[in-house]
């Protein structure tokens, strides 16, 4: 076996997509640089999600149930754009369900449904199951920096929320350096106002607030993510059945089934979960190799 890179990232996902609309761009920058890995943990096959494309409606859960299946198929080819070679699923592929989501009030807010599968991610009585299989694979990979959700889940989903936890746990009993993914208010802000009025758009523009940012002071790590988005566009096309994507010759936005327009920012920003640490360009920054 050759000797593991120097640098391990370790990012923790609920569902198929959320690597690539969340963290896809720093995906791709790291694993393209060199004596670097990125190991991508997925909880879930995404069951529960709504299907845009008319002609795949029959996979819904509601429908055929084949939903999951389908999307295993399309985050590997979403693995493929963005160059990650070390993909696994939390307890193995199908353990873990979606557990799908209520709609919370105002904007795109999310919350935990009345009903939860016997295999929901999101039960209360897994957590401790979750928690001792992403340790293993910690134990095996020995990030120094790894990523998931703020303690909000970045909307409320429950399986969001619910990787955050067993993420937190696990880096307790595993020590790595944890950042959480966010958008920062005024790169949202900026991202939006190169929409706003453009010819063509088929997606709505969101109102005030409607969709999620943080407080820019908050904000410690800003990767430049512009070299990597065409591999991110691709990824994005990859999950066709969450994610649709629009272009013009100077932006590109992307919605997924509420068709609220959301831009493709050239910049993915973080936050340390310890709330530590100094502005930087790069999650490794202060982390000490191993």
């Amino acid at each position: 076996m050759p000797p593991p890179a120097r640098r391990r990232l370790l990012l923790v996902h609920a569902h198929p997509d959320d690597e690539t609309l969340s963290t896809g761009g720093t995906i791709a920058h790291y694993a393209a640089a060199p004596d670097t890995s990125v190991t991508l943990v997925t909880c879930t096959l995404g069951e529960q999600g709504e299907v845009i494309p008319a002609e795949l409606a029959e996979l819904a859960p509601e429908r055929g149930d084949q939903l999951g299946g389908y999307r295993a198929g399309e985050l590997a080819a979403a693995c493929a754009a963005l160059g990650v070679r070390d993909h696994r699923y939390l307890g193995g592929i199908g353990r873990w369900r979606d557990s799908g989501m209520a709609l919370a009030g105002h904007g795109v807010r999310a919350a935990m449904p009345e009903r939860l599968h016997p295999r929901a991610l999101a039960r209360p009585d897994a957590f401790d199951e979750q928690v001792d299989q992403l340790v293993a694979v910690l134990e095996e990979v020995r990030p120094q920096v790894v990523v998931t959700y703020g303690p909000d889940g970045g909307y409320g989903h429950p399986d969001h929320v619910r990787a955050h936890g067993i993420t937190a746990a696990a880096v307790r009993r595993v020590p790595a350096r944890m950042f959480c993914t966010v958008v920062g208010r005024s790169t949202l802000d900026a991202g939006l106002s190169k929409l706003a009025g453009r010819d063509g758009l088929p997606f709505r523009v969101p109102e005030p607030d409607e969709l999620p940012s943080v407080p820019d002071e908050t904000i410690r790590v800003r990767v430049d993510v512009t070299g990597q988005r065409a591999a991110r566009v691709a990824a994005m096309r990859a999950h066709a059945t969450q994610v649709a994507v629009w272009s013009d010759d100077e932006v590109t936005a992307f919605a997924v089934s509420n068709f609220v327009a959301q831009p493709l920012l050239d910049v993915e920003e973080y936050v340390p979960a310890d709330g530590a640490g100094a502005a930087a360009g790069d999650l490794f920054q202060e982390t000490v190799d191993a």
